[in-house]
């Protein structure tokens, strides 16, 4: 498969919708678009079998989008991506696992490590194969992402026995497997790190998984209290970035104007509580926009640990934030704003979509409104956050 190919592969991927009509066609607003698109064509004079012809033609449009004929390859492709994504996982995770890297039982560390390569780079090109004849595109989009960042990691992949092919599948090399570093296979699939090849990968395929039903009752008490802490994470963020939160005031003891610290220290403080409820609430909330910005702020973040340990503000391996007050009021404040310059917009659109997604019901995002009329915003969309 050529370049361009993969290409289209990916493209085509993002925009397959093949089944997002179905809510449409069981809340009859499909069948009202059609009704009312007929009806404007169609003039006061039409005859009976002008009306009985264009019923045909609707019923037999709704007969296929309820009963979508699929050829047995798609069938077998759809059931093989679904059960090659599980047992992925499962794979991912042995590479993942301390165990995987130690002696035991007389096995050596290294032939461990080879084996569970081998059985990653064959259980990846399974996924791959099954979701390139695949139609189920909320599960394909995810893997094509996940090809994506295996493409970006080819050269360590290389240095481990792994060669990425044109096609996105991948080639073992078991000799040069058990004679690579072996704190190299360890790094680059850690789950320690939210940036190793292996946690994007793990997260890629844990999306595959995530639906768009309609929300629990829990789930949506959960959402409510999610949507205010996003909302006052972005207040916080923009105060530590605003001119207004460093205007200096007199200092008590004479010594000029000085910056407010216990007004900045309570906005960080407030940004720290924020940042923290705000992941822990939306966790488990199974609306792909929330996973996927959620994703890209912890990235964010963790690509600015050194930088806001700087400030008091720490990071633990769980994602959780942490602010000491006494090196944080011993900080340069001018350099807080400034990083907050940067940061806080970077981390804030993805906030505003993890707000959005959360006040959107997700499976009202696409196809059409119980009006009949059609809703431009579709899952083709969220491939840009993918």
């Amino acid at each position: 498969m050529t370049m361009n190919t993969n290409q289209s592969f990916f493209g085509g991927m993002a925009n397959s919708n093949f089944f997002s009509d179905w809510a449409s066609i069981k809340n009859g607003s499909y069948s009202r678009l059609l009704k009312a698109y007929y009806g404007k064509s169609e003039t006061s004079s039409s005859t009976v079998a002008g009306a009985r012809r264009t019923n045909n033609i609707l019923d037999q449009i709704l007969e296929e989008r309820k009963h979508p004929k699929l050829s047995k390859d798609t069938e077998e492709a759809n059931s093989n991506l679904i059960s090659g994504v599980s047992t992925l996982k499962n794979t991912v995770a042995t590479l993942q696992n301390e165990k995987t890297y130690t002696a035991e039982d007389g096995k050596n560390p290294s032939d461990k490590a080879a084996a569970a390569l081998k059985k990653y780079v064959s259980d990846y090109n399974d996924v791959v194969n099954a979701a390139k004849k695949s139609t189920l595109s909320s599960k394909t989009n995810h893997i094509a992402s996940m090809m994506k960042s295996t493409l970006a990691n080819k050269d360590k992949l290389a240095e481990i026995g792994i060669m990425v092919n044109s096609n996105g599948t991948l080639q073992f090399n078991e000799g040069q497997a058990k004679n690579a570093d072996i704190s190299k296979i360890q790094n680059l699939f850690s789950d320690k790190n939210s940036l190793s090849y292996g946690s994007t990968v793990a997260s890629r395929l844990q999306f595959t998984g995530i639906t768009s039903n309609a929300a629990s009752s829990t789930e949506k008490k959960d959402t409510a209290t999610s949507v205010s802490f996003a909302a006052s994470l972005k207040s916080d963020s923009e105060a530590l970035a605003s001119d207004k939160l460093y205007d200096k005031i007199k200092d008590p003891n004479g010594k000029g104007d000085v910056y407010n610290i216990d007004k900045i220290f309570s906005t960080a403080k407030s940004f720290v509580s924020n940042y923290n409820n705000m992941f822990e609430s939306a966790k488990s909330n199974k609306n792909s926009g929330v996973a996927t910005n959620l994703s890209y702020i912890k990235e964010k973040t963790e690509k600015n640990k050194e930088a806001l340990k700087q400030f008091g503000i720490t990071l633990d391996e769980s994602n959780k934030m942490k602010i000491d007050e006494d090196t944080f009021k011993k900080s340069d404040m001018s350099e807080l704003q400034k990083f907050f310059k940067n940061y806080g917009p970077s981390i804030n659109t993805n906030v505003s979509l993890v707000d959005h997604y959360l006040k959107s019901n997700a499976n009202n995002a696409n196809g059409y409104t119980a009006a009949g009329t059609y809703n431009v915003q579709s899952a083709s969309n969220f491939s840009d956050f993918i």
